[in-house]
Parts: C-alpha cells; structure tokens; sequence
C-alpha cells in the first residue's frame, strides 16, 4: 500500500528529502576534497585523475543491470541504509590511512569504485521508493524539488569544501562526506518499510527479469531516446569531473578556495534549471522542452573552454551555468515520464537499465578525458567533449519525440510492457 501526501506519506517524503539534503551536501563537499587529496596531497597525473573519475561511477557497468533485480528483491529501507554505512566506513578509510602515513592514489580509486558500488544500490532503491510516497499528480513537481535541493548542496557544497580544505587540508575535510552518510542512514532507518516486487521465491529468474526490463525500455519510443541523450549529456559529464580540477588547478593556477567556489557553480545553473523547469515544461511542453534543454547543454558545453587569461573564469562560469540548466531539465523531465509510464513492478529494472546505459558512459568519458588531457591538455580536451555533447539533441530530433508537444501524447499500445514489441508510429 502506498502512502500519499497527507498524514504518514507527507512525514515519509520530507524525512526521505532530508536524508537526502544531508548526503548531497557531504558528497557535495567530497567532490572537492578528493581530487585536491589527489592533485595537491599524491601528485596525480592527469591518467591518474581520469581513473579516480572513471571509477565514481564504473559500477554502474559493473553491476547496473543486476541492481535492478537485486533492489527488487531486497526491502528498499535495507538496501539504502545499507549502502550510506558502506559509503562512511569507504571514505572514513582515507583520512585514516593518511594519518598513518600509507595513503596512495590506488586506494583513491579503490574507495571510489566501493563508494560506486554502494552508489548503484543506493540510487536505484532510492529512486524505487520515491514513487511510493509521492501521489502521481506531485511528482513533477517533487523531482524539481529534489533536483533544486540537489543543486543548493552542489552550490553550496564545494564553495564550503574549498574553505575546509583551506583551513583543514583537504583530507580531513573528507571527513564531512562520511559523517553525512551516517546521518542519511540514521533518517532513512526511520522511514516505513517498502519493498518492490515479490520475494525471491516468488521471482523469475534474474536473467529474465533483467532481459525484459531492457527490452522494455530499449524498444520504448520514448524512453530509449530519452535514455540515449542521457547517455551523450553523461559521456560529456564523466570528463569534466576530471577535467575540471585539471583545468583550474593546472592551467589556470586557481586556490583550492576558490576553485572550490568555480567549481560550486554548476549547482547554480542546476538551481535555477529546476526552479524553472515545471513553468518552462507546461508552456512550452515536455517534448518540446527536451529538445530545446538538449541544445542549451550543447551552447554551454561549447562556452566553458573558450576563454583565454582573466576572460577564462568568466567563461568557465557562464558555461557551467548553461549547461547545468539545460540538463537539469532532460533529467527532470525524462524521470517524471520514467515514474509514471513505468508498469510498478518494471520501475525498479526500468531505472537500473536507465542508469546502466547512461551512468555507465561517465567512466568511459573520465578515462577517455584523462587520455587526451595527458596528450593534449585538459583545455583541447574540454573542446573535444564540448562536440561531443551535439550527440544529445540529435537522439532527440531522430526519434518521434520531435513531432510531440508532450511525451505523454505518444500513445503507446497496450500489452507493450508484457510483450515487448515495438509500438506503432505516432499518430
């Protein structure tokens, strides 16, 4: 039985945002401190800083298809608490070891990938439980919530991790990250217990389950294309989250303050992308929408390395901003559809295919990013994946959603989730 917004659902969901808030915020900080603890602390090279990069997110094509399955199987209050305290005692290891004087890159690498794994379980289950406390009439609205919150901590957090780092070095700064997790799995251990399909016993083999839920959302009209530009948009994510660090703190000689505050400014071009997004959504349409959130990202990924001397920062700035609120919308407006055009017992593998597919390209792009920024540097590199961000909108313009006003106008026929067959054209 699922609760609604009144009485227990609006305690389960605030609670639920909350724990939420508290990790965002301490992950917010991480993503700071750990590539200074990388550069400044262990002199990584730019390979080195691709890999750690690479590997905060790799499990996602190590176990993002399973996890659906395996979420689906487990009580998702379980399986999120259980993830946060993995998360704690990973990064907690850092701080510890580098009192002891045995810290090394290879245990950064190693933390993010235990870190990445506890992510996809984490995620999935998280983004399970979601619609179980929200009615189907909020959910638009609570996913620019969540992405708005999303984007304070990411505004916010980095400009205080810079600030820590500065003051406290940057790995016991790290320490925030952990503690952030304990305190997301003391809420979240408060929250009335789910589960999302049926117990083991009960299930269809797991490679079957993991076959339908990937045909269902490949052969969906909607989905699969939405999933595609999600995947482009990410590729390009996964080289920045290497090269930036790279790109401020080796090119242009930044502080760790105020690298910190530079690179805070992704959250306010996410901030106010989901502020706008429902207004921008029901004037304009969802369909519509998309495609226009897809060329925006491309604009901004095109601006951040044109800048040269003091004219860099400025540019850095203003791209990030674009960017971040062109894919605040396609992630906004494309898991809404997800929730509600998911059969319930389909959402679980429905996000973990989602995220296989399209997480799985932010290591791939790290790796790649590292590659080139170590032959070319990481400006050249940030041009490369500037193009490659063209790839989002074209999944979009070759797909029927160029043709809609509003992704829920495609009819898709019924039975489409148990058989499987490829809908007909849009009428």
């Amino acid at each position: 039985m699922e609760c609604t917004e009144s009485g227990a659902g609006m305690t389960a969901f605030w609670r639920w945002w909350t724990a939420g808030a508290v990790s965002s915020a301490g992950t917010a900080v991480s993503a700071v401190a750990l590539p200074l603890t990388a550069l400044t602390v262990l002199d990584a090279t730019p390979v080195e800083m691709g890999l750690i990069a690479a590997a905060s997110y790799v499990a996602w094509l190590l176990i993002g298809m399973p996890a659906g399955v395996i979420v689906q199987r487990l009580p998702l209050r379980a399986a999120q608490v259980g993830a946060d305290l993995v998360r704690a005692a990973a990064v907690a290891s850092i701080p510890v070891c580098w009192y002891f004087g045995v810290l090394t890159v290879a245990q950064l690498i190693a933390v993010a990938l235990l870190v990445s794994l506890a992510n996809v379980i984490f995620v999935v289950a998280n983004a399970t439980f979601f619609p179980m406390i929200v009615p189907p009439e909020r959910l638009h609205a609570r996913n620019s919530l969540t992405s708005a919150t999303e984007a304070s901590t990411q505004l916010g957090g980095p400009s205080v991790g810079g600030l820590l780092v500065q003051a406290l070095g940057p790995v016991p700064t790290l320490l925030v990250d952990a503690v952030s997790y304990l305190a997301s799995a003391a809420m979240l251990r408060t929250l009335p217990p789910r589960r999302a399909g049926a117990p083991d016993a009960a299930a269809p083999p797991m490679r079957a389950m993991i076959r339908e839920g990937w045909r269902f959302v490949t052969r969906h009209p909607i989905m699969g294309p939405g999933m595609w530009t999600a995947t482009a948009v990410n590729f390009v994510c996964g080289a920045q989250l290497a090269l930036f660090p790279l790109y401020l703190v080796r090119d242009l000689h930044t502080p760790p303050g105020w690298a910190g505050a530079l690179l805070a400014v992704e959250g306010a071009g996410t901030l106010v992308g989901a502020a706008l997004t429902p207004r921008f959504t029901a004037r304009a349409g969802t369909a519509r929408a998309l495609v226009v959130a897809a060329f925006v990202a491309l604009l901004g990924a095109m601006i951040i390395p044109v800048g040269t001397a003091g004219a860099a920062y400025a540019t850095f700035v203003l791209g990030n901003v674009v960017f971040a609120g062109g894919v605040v919308v396609l992630s906004v407006t494309t898991r809404t559809y997800r929730q509600l055009a998911s059969p319930p017992e389909l959402l679980p593998r429905v996000v973990a295919t989602v995220r296989f597919v399209s997480w799985g390209a932010i290591p791939v792009g790290g790796v790649l990013a590292g590659l080139i920024a170590d032959a070319a540097g990481a400006r050249v590199a940030l041009f490369a994946f500037a193009a490659a961000t063209a790839l989002a909108p074209l999944a979009l313009l070759r797909s029927p959603i160029r043709r809609l006003r509003d992704l829920d106008d495609y009819r898709v026929p019924d039975g489409f989730a148990l058989s499987g067959a490829r809908p007909a054209t849009v009428p």
